[in-house]
C-alpha cells in the first residue's frame, strides 16, 4: 500500500531533515515511525501526504505516484497532523459537513458518511458541540473523523496522543486498531509503539536505523533500552 524508495528532503538553509528513507507498508499494517523530537518523522509523512516535495526518491501511496499523480494519492489518504484541525467555536457536525461536501459528496450523503464515521469512533450526539467544549481525548477523535469522511485506503498520523492523558491514549489506540485501514504513524512514545503497531520503523537524524516488530527489537531488553541504544543514546 506504501512504497518508498530513497525518499530526501534537504531545506533551503541546508539541513537534511530526511536522508534516504526507503519503507513498505502492506495493505492492513499498522506501522509506526519511533523517535525523538526533530528524527524526521513529520518531514517524512508530510512528504508522503504530498504538503512538502522531497528533494529526491520516489514513492507510491495506493498505487498512486507520489510525483506524477499527487492529487491521486490526496485522494487516497487521510491526514491528521500533530496540531488537529477541529474548530474550537461551531459546532463539529457542521464542520464535518462541510468538509464532506468538499469531497464532493451532496448533503444526503455527507450526513449519512458523518453518522457512520462518528458512530465507529464513538462520537454519535456530540457533533451539535464546538470543538472548545470537549476534552482531549475526544477533539483528537474528531481529528480521525475528518480525515475518514472520504474513506481513504491509507490514514497518517502524526503523534495522535500527544498530551493526552494516559486513559484517553489507550482509548484511542483501540479506535485506530478497530479501523481495518493501512495507517503509518509517528510516536515518540515508546508504550504506543509497543501497544499499537505491527512493525516499528526507529527512525533518527532523518534515518531509518532499525525496524521490525515490537518484539523483534524488544527481544531479552526494553524496548526503551534498544531504542535509545539505537539512537546512540545511554541506556
Amino acid at each position: 500500500m506504501i512504497d518508498v524508495s530513497g525518499l530526501t528532503k534537504t531545506f533551503r538553509n541546508g539541513v537534511e531533515a530526511v536522508r534516504g528513507v526507503d519503507l513498505t507498508v502492506a495493505p492492513g499494517e499498522i506501522v509506526g515511525f519511533l523517535g525523538p523530537n526533530g528524527a524526521g518523522k513529520t518531514t517524512t509523512m508530510r512528504m508522503l501526504a504530498t504538503l512538502l516535495r522531497p528533494s529526491s526518491g520516489s514513492a507510491t501511496i495506493a498505487g498512486h505516484d507520489l510525483r506524477s499523480d499527487p492529487r491521486g494519492v490526496r485522494r487516497s489518504i487521510g491526514y491528521v497532523s500533530q496540531s488537529g484541525g477541529v474548530n474550537p467555536v461551531n459546532p463539529l457536525g457542521d464542520e464535518l459537513e462541510l468538509q464532506a461536501m468538499l469531497y464532493g459528496m451532496s448533503r444526503a450523503e455527507a450526513r449519512s458518511r458523518i453518522a457512520d464515521v462518528l458512530a465507529t469512533l464513538e462520537l454519535t450526539g456530540l457533533e451539535g458541540m464546538p470543538g472548545g467544549a470537549l476534552s482531549g481525548g475526544l477533539r483528537r477523535r474528531f481529528d480521525i473523523a475528518f480525515g475518514l469522511l472520504h474513506r481513504p485506503s491509507v490514514l497518517f498520523l502524526d503523534e495522535p496522543t500527544t498530551g493526552l492523558d494516559p486513559q484517553s491514549r489507550a482509548a484511542l489506540w483501540e479506535h485506530i486498531r478497530s479501523l481495518g485501514l493501512t495507517v503509518l504513524l509517528s510516536t515518540h512514545y515508546l508504550e504506543e509503539a509497543e501497544a499499537l503497531c505491527d512493525r516499528l520503523l526507529v527512525i533518527d537524524g532523518g534515518r531509518i536505523a532499525a525496524e521490525g516488530t515490537p518484539a523483534q527489537l524488544k527481544g531479552e531488553r526494553t524496548l526503551n533500552e534498544a531504542f535509545l541504544e539505537i539512537a546512540g543514546r545511554p541506556a
